[in-house]
């Protein structure tokens, strides 16, 4: 066994760094990239430096641990730099907008359309025609206020 890590070159890693990183293209979840990476990385440092098969293990360990944090920044995205904070909320992208009521509001629920989409309204009783302002968006249902 003792021989095996004695033998360690540039290529072993290199090729072992391939292998993580297909093995994560079969069974996706960005764990195995990272191992494949490092392993990777000690194989290019091992190109430059010739180190000892100790020196070599202890890097990529360390290019692993490494690696778990560099995720974590990486994937952690910050508040407010969503490019599109919509994005499946469509009713409340709405809410502020000015539309046609399309039918009245009898009983606290009307209709208006809003492009080429259909959407129940509710809100105080208001004939078909009138300007209406989007207050808030429950669901499929928003609630409208004379504008």
């Amino acid at each position: 066994m003792a021989e095996m890590f004695v033998t360690l070159g540039t290529w072993n890693w290199l090729i072992f760094g391939v292998l993580l990183m297909a093995l994560e293209l079969l069974a996706p979840g960005v764990f195995m990239f990272w191992l494949g990476l490092s392993a990777f990385l000690v194989g290019v440092l091992s190109f430059i430096v010739t180190p000892s098969w100790q020196v070599q293990i202890l890097l990529f360990g360390l290019f692993a641990v490494a690696a778990v944090p560099l995720w974590r920044r990486i994937a952690r995205q910050k508040p407010g730099t969503n490019p599109n904070p919509f994005l499946n909320k469509r009713s409340d992208a709405l809410v502020g907008r000015i539309c046609t009521l399309d039918r009245p509001i009898i009983d606290g629920e009307g209709i208006v359309r809003i492009d080429d989409t259909v959407w129940r309204v509710s809100g105080p009783d208001t004939p078909a025609g009138t300007k209406v302002k989007i207050v808030r968006a429950d669901g499929a249902r928003l609630t409208v206020d004379v504008a």
